[in-house]
């Protein structure tokens, strides 16, 4: 692609659509995190063009739904050859795409974790959510307590802002009575003074294990054996939470917590499935064998709506989850499923699990060349193309949410500099404190874009530090 195409006129109406958006649409969509909201007008590869035609080098990608990048071809083929095949049907009657769908991942979990399992698909992510808690509070007698990690997001619906830690998606809402107990997330950098982070990461395993020591612990009835909870939602690297990767040993100790009293694991893979940290899906790295998978977001690339859970057998089965037991009219609709399908064959056809590990890599490596120039980045890690950076006060530790803002608003303005013209950089910002940069780039970055993203943010956080 060219980076900088021949100049196009377009209709610069930007300031009537504000104008209208302000009087028309509700604010509550979530668009209002700049001032003024950014009007972009077309996408290609790892860019996306504002009214001027400015290209924006996208490190976010609709908060990784676009994990193949803006307009792939073999995407979009996939998606015009459905609509001109069977392009909707209801959601009563079956296709061939949704079968395939669910087969080809129900075989892709078994293989991995040595399981039986089904498929159940939705629209959303926080839709997949709603339905894993539907599915795991039968399979458990109607027990509606779940534990959840401090720093975890799994959606805005009420169900699933009950177990998403941030008070903030709850408190206007009414009371929570079934709120998740949130425990400690093992945040390496964020840890206690004098711990490695592996110790840190033994000592939140031991601290949870020890709520099932006695029955005043509140959690066990010691004499039946019978715990109040009946999940815990796990986002294998925090998302919102600012791509926080937990040290390896971690889910293996939670795990065998889980499993001595009864308690279910349920992944939340919405932000890193499909390929975001080279696996299929994130838990993947840790070594543990999950009970639920719940999975949105890039299945269809970001082109049409589609979410879904796989479930080991014993909790989905249709003697215990009969027909009716959730619905959506959208649910395993065609052109999703369709997509979602050629995701999956594309993935593994195109070899992820090599080439994001690899484009990670050089992309991490970037980010420390970055952090020994500026010591106001503190801390950067990641895991394939899931990577982090925290940014900071100088003393490189005390958040600095402050100059992250400045950077993301100078991004945005799109007055960067590359090969003598105007560029932009979208950054999506995360973490507990909000002074995280979350990179979620294309899959099918290259190296060459990789190393203009150094640049920019080189440029970034320079201006930002003088303004």
């Amino acid at each position: 692609m060219t980076l900088f195409p021949k100049d196009t006129i377009i209709a610069n109406d930007d300031a009537q659509l504000l104008a209208d958006e302000a009087e028309y649409c509700s604010f509550g969509d979530t668009v209002h995190y700049v001032d003024p909201p950014k009007i972009f007008r077309r996408a290609e590869g790892s860019f996306i063009y504002d009214s001027a035609n400015v290209p924006f080098l996208d490190l976010q990608m609709w908060y990784s739904a676009v994990n193949f990048g803006y307009g792939n071809k073999r995407l979009n083929d996939k998606l015009k050859e459905q609509i001109d095949l069977l392009p909707q049907v209801a959601s009563q009657y079956l296709h061939p795409t949704k079968i395939e769908l669910a087969r080809t991942i129900a075989q892709d979990a078994q293989k991995k974790f040595g399981l039986k399992g089904r498929c159940h698909f939705n629209v959303g992510g926080a839709q997949a959510v709603e339905d894993s808690l539907k599915i795991v509070r039968n399979a458990c007698n109607g027990k509606q307590l779940m534990f959840a990690f401090e720093g975890g997001y799994h959606g805005r619906t009420l169900g699933a802002s009950a177990i998403t830690s941030s008070y903030r998606y709850r408190r206007r809402f009414g009371h929570f009575s079934d709120r998740a107990m949130f425990l400690p997330f093992p945040y390496p950098f964020r840890r206690p003074k004098g711990m490695t982070p592996e110790e840190y990461s033994d000592h939140c395993v031991n601290q949870f294990a020890r709520l099932f020591e006695t029955e005043y612990n509140g959690v066990l009835d010691t004499k039946t054996g019978q715990s109040e909870y009946a999940a815990f939602y796990v986002e294998p690297i925090q998302g919102t939470g600012g791509y926080v990767v937990p040290p390896m040993g971690f889910f293996q100790g939670l795990k065998k917590v889980l499993d001595k009293h009864g308690i279910l694991m349920v992944v939340d893979e919405i932000q890193m499935g499909f390929w975001r940290t080279g696996k299929l899906w994130s838990i993947e790295h840790f070594g543990v064998t999950p009970d639920v998978i719940v999975f949105g977001k890039a299945l269809t690339n970001g082109l049409n709506p589609l979410s879904g859970l796989w479930a080991r057998e014993e909790l989905i089965n249709p003697e215990i989850f009969p027909p009716g037991s959730t619905h959506s009219t959208f649910n395993s609709n065609p052109l999703g499923t369709s997509l979602g399908l050629e995701v999956i064959k594309m993935g593994y056809e195109l070899d992820y699990e090599t080439t994001v590990p690899a484009k990670g890599a050089h992309f991490l490596a970037g980010l420390r060349d970055l952090q020994k120039k500026h010591k106001e980045i503190g801390d950067v890690d990641g895991l394939g193309l899931a990577l982090r950076a925290e940014i900071c006060t100088e003393d490189g530790f005390t958040p600095n949410k402050a100059l992250l803002d400045r950077m993301v608003d100078i991004g945005l303005a799109g007055d960067l500099e590359h090969q003598g013209r105007k560029i932009g950089l979208v950054l999506d910002v995360g973490g507990w404190y909000k002074n995280v940069i979350t990179f979620a780039p294309s899959l099918e970055i290259s190296v060459e874009e990789i190393d203009l993203a150094i640049s920019l943010l080189d440029q970034l956080l320079t201006r930002a530090k003088k303004a």
